[in-house]
């Protein structure tokens, strides 16, 4: 009977170490994961505050682009043909 209780308690020890494994191997996926969401936060936080702070140039181009092409350049064309 001695010998089946060392085999009980051998099994048991095994279930215990076996969780204890399984744990630790879910708490390094959960580290791995938890790093790659805090650097991906930063980084989108950075871009952000990089966006807000940049000037945006477009506009700038715009305002001279509609400038430089006046309605009236067109307008002569069309009376050239008209002769």
């Amino acid at each position: 009977m001695n010998k089946l209780e060392d085999l009980v308690s051998a099994a048991k020890l095994n279930d215990l170490l076996h969780k204890k494994e399984e744990e630790k191997a879910k708490n390094t996926v959960l580290w791995a994961l938890a790093i790659i969401g805090a650097v991906a936060a930063v980084a989108a936080i950075a871009y952000g505050v990089y966006r807000f702070f940049t000037p945006d140039y477009l506009e700038d181009f715009e305002d001279d682009f509609d400038d430089d092409f006046d309605d009236d350049f067109f307008e002569d064309e069309d009376d050239d043909f008209a002769e």
